[in-house]
């Protein structure tokens, strides 16, 4: 029996990055992504927003028996990314099973706050 490391599609319906930090580190948050197989995973990110269209299959490459920790913030696509201040949401799906966590550090005071979860993974 072999047992399925992962899914292909999973959901964060949570997602802020705010405008303010304070002190030396700087709020941001994170897809953290587990490639536990042996070939590279093909990734698609495609970002939702409360009052605008989303940004589509934003793509990124998790090596084979790698992990990778991808700033929401740095997810770029036709000169388009993800701005500060404003609520969404992600859709990431992957050509091959992979295991996706969600991290935030709040930096807005000067107690920092993180934050970290799994995201929902369904079944394809």
């Amino acid at each position: 029996m072999t047992l399925q490391k992962g899914h292909k599609l999973w959901y964060i319906p949570d997602g802020y990055i705010p405008t303010v930090s304070s002190g030396e580190l700087e709020s941001h948050e994170s897809i953290c992504i587990l490639n536990c197989t042996y070939e590279d995973a093909h990734i698609e990110v495609t970002v939702y927003f409360e009052d605008r269209d989303p940004i589509e299959k934003i793509g990124v490459v998790i090596p084979a028996r790698r992990t990778k920790h991808v700033r929401t913030g740095s997810l770029v696509k036709n000169g388009e990314s993800i701005p500060k201040g404003v609520p969404y949401a992600m859709e990431v799906e992957s050509d091959i099973p992979v295991i996706v966590q969600y991290s935030r550090l709040d930096a807005t005071q000067a107690e920092n706050s993180l934050m970290t979860t799994m995201a929902f993974p369904l079944n394809q």
